[in-house]
């Protein structure tokens, strides 16, 4: 076990029945107000990703922009957001899917990624893969090629990977 996985089990705390009964939500914010596990979250991020060949990262709305930034300026590319519809300000195209607990609709600007480029999705939380499969879905439509996921928590019991199969997934902690 890495020393920044320890790090976050003994941090990240579990909120259950959030946002509903039988939900047990993984609370990242303990990590964000500690400024030295963040760093090491950061720098953990980009000593996986710095050899890969990406061209923009994508942050999902809102958690995946926290490291998501960081992480696109210390590998030096452009970090574009995917939002809940109606967040954008240009024009944009939308995807809808199935979350753990209901079902939402996420956009991109349509002009965010040029065609051909390599693009990793960051969301802090890989739970049953649905917000990272969309937001794949919408990098796909706009002529982007996916090349990989990054978290910082995976639920690996909902087995969310499944859906993201086909690209590299890395996950800073996994719950099982």
């Amino acid at each position: 076990m890495s020393d920044i996985t320890q790090k976050l089990e003994q941090t990240i705390r579990d909120i259950p029945d959030f946002p509903k009964p039988g939900i047990v939500f993984k609370d990242i914010t303990p990590v964000l107000a500690n400024p030295e596990i963040s760093k090491a979250v950061s720098e953990a991020f980009l000593n996986y990703w710095k050899k890969a060949q990406i061209d923009v990262i994508v942050g999902i709305e809102s958690r995946g922009f926290m490291y998501g930034l960081p992480l696109a300026q210390g590998l030096d590319v452009p970090f574009v957001p995917v939002r809940k519809v109606g967040k954008l300000p240009y024009t944009t195209i939308r995807h809808s899917y199935d979350l753990e607990y209901g079902s939402a609709e996420v956009e991109i600007h349509t002009d965010a990624i040029a065609p051909g480029q390599r693009v990793l999705i960051h969301d802090d939380l890989l739970a049953t893969g649905g917000t990272a499969a969309a937001a794949a879905e919408l990098i796909r439509k706009i002529g982007g090629e996916v090349v990989g996921y990054s978290f910082l928590v995976e639920l690996a019991f909902l087995n969310g990977r499944a859906k993201l199969a086909d690209k590299e997934v890395h996950a800073l902690v996994t719950y099982s």
